[in-house]
């Protein structure tokens, strides 16, 4: 186990090297870039519902525009925390 330990830590400084440090992103600007990729597509979210729901027929309020597009930010928030978790399953076992 510690031979794996060691290749994994290996590995993730040969990554790390691979990358220039001015090209680098810290924790706290992934954390950044994430909150602010939830506001954005809760936003577009919004205004393609107001645009799109009258073509189909679907009359709803601005309120409850706000509210279905929060319950569809909550599934993707937590569709995509479930698929990095998968991949990392898939990616630890493959090592």
């Amino acid at each position: 186990m510690k031979a794996s330990k060691d290749m994994q830590t290996d590995l993730r400084a040969t990554v790390r090297n691979a990358i220039p440090v001015g090209y680098r992103k810290s924790r706290a600007m992934s954390f950044v870039e994430a909150v602010t990729n939830v506001f954005v597509g809760y936003g577009v979210a919004v205004v393609m519902q107001v645009l799109i729901f009258p073509v189909f027929g679907l009359h709803t309020t601005l309120s409850q525009n706000l509210k279905i597009g929060a319950l569809f930010t909550i599934v993707s928030i937590c569709r995509s925390f479930a698929l990095r978790r998968l991949f990392e399953a898939v990616r630890v076992r493959s090592s």
